[in-house]
């Protein structure tokens, strides 16, 4: 079921994207958003369909936020693969937007993701109730900022030219922000957009946001680069400290199935409706790409 839904999931966001972003122009930086937010697994567009579907949000609805996080995320990639950051020459399997282009149409296109993405939370399509689409535009912001993804990405930077190496505390701040900030949101958007209770969901996007970040940290040891679409190895080749430099690779995975078996036990309150959203859980450490 989860595999199918994550599936469809993929194709709305894709099909909205190119119908939205599509009107934009012609331009160089509008091809390389296009671009920059094509394929990927969606898992955050399908967290935000699914939680919509589980409060009752109508999915002409929900379509928007699940966009709007998917721009938001490509946007972190692009700025993410620039030579001033990780230097990355591959994405997804694909050139990355400065090596297709150059490093200015990679930094425009990434501003224009990010701009759209809020366009699409704050559209009047998003969501009757201009209340609602503040609050989900307000913690966007919160989620992808400073106080979220951009402070996980300072800390990564920061981290590189500490004289000591992490602590497993300090990574898992790091990770709370860089990826953990925008799965959460995602979670949660279903019960934004309802008015429910967020807590339930909160409390299991934390734990699948670091259990997500443990298994790429666990790919990047034994990932196959033409599958994981991406250089593999960069952060062992840098001495980087990760949950696996600290926990050791049987250390790691056994912490990864803790996380996701306390992302289920969160959502027990919604019973079986739920039960594509543990699938979900189980897939983030069980893929290989």
């Amino acid at each position: 079921m989860f595999q199918s839904r994550l599936m469809d999931a993929a194709a709305q966001v894709q099909a909205h994207l190119d119908a939205t972003m599509g009107s934009l122009g012609n331009l160089p930086v509008i091809h390389a958003m296009r671009y920059a937010s094509a394929g990927g697994k969606r898992l955050r567009a399908f967290l935000v369909l699914e939680s919509a579907r589980l409060h009752g949000v109508s999915p002409d609805h929900a379509i928007w936020p699940a966009a709007a996080i998917e721009a938001i995320h490509a946007y972190s990639l692009v700025h993410d693969d620039l030579p001033c950051m990780d230097d990355d020459a591959l994405r997804r399997g694909q050139p990355t937007v400065h090596v297709k282009w150059d490093d200015a149409t990679a930094v425009l296109a990434g501003d224009a993701l990010q701009t759209f993405g809020f366009e699409c939370v704050s559209r009047p399509e998003c969501h009757p109730d201009p209340l609602v689409r503040a609050d989900l535009t307000l913690t966007l912001a919160r989620a992808a900022g400073a106080q979220g993804m951009v402070l996980g990405q300072a800390l990564d930077i920061a981290a590189e030219t500490a004289k000591t190496p992490l602590t497993l505390k300090e990574i898992t701040t790091l990770q709370a922000g860089k990826t953990g900030a925008l799965i959460a949101w995602s979670a949660m958007a279903g019960a934004v957009m309802a008015r429910s209770d967020t807590a339930p969901l909160q409390r299991y996007a934390t734990d699948l946001g670091l259990a997500f970040q443990i298994a790429d940290d666990i790919l990047d040891i034994e990932g196959d680069a033409d599958k994981v679409g991406k250089a593999v190895g960069k952060d062992a080749d840098a001495g980087k400290a990760t949950f696996v430099s600290l926990l050791g690779l049987d250390g790691a995975k056994a912490r990864a199935r803790e996380l996701v078996n306390d992302a289920c036990d969160a959502l027990d309150i919604y019973g079986n409706e739920a039960t594509t959203l543990r699938e979900a859980a189980r897939f983030v450490i069980s893929r290989d790409s």
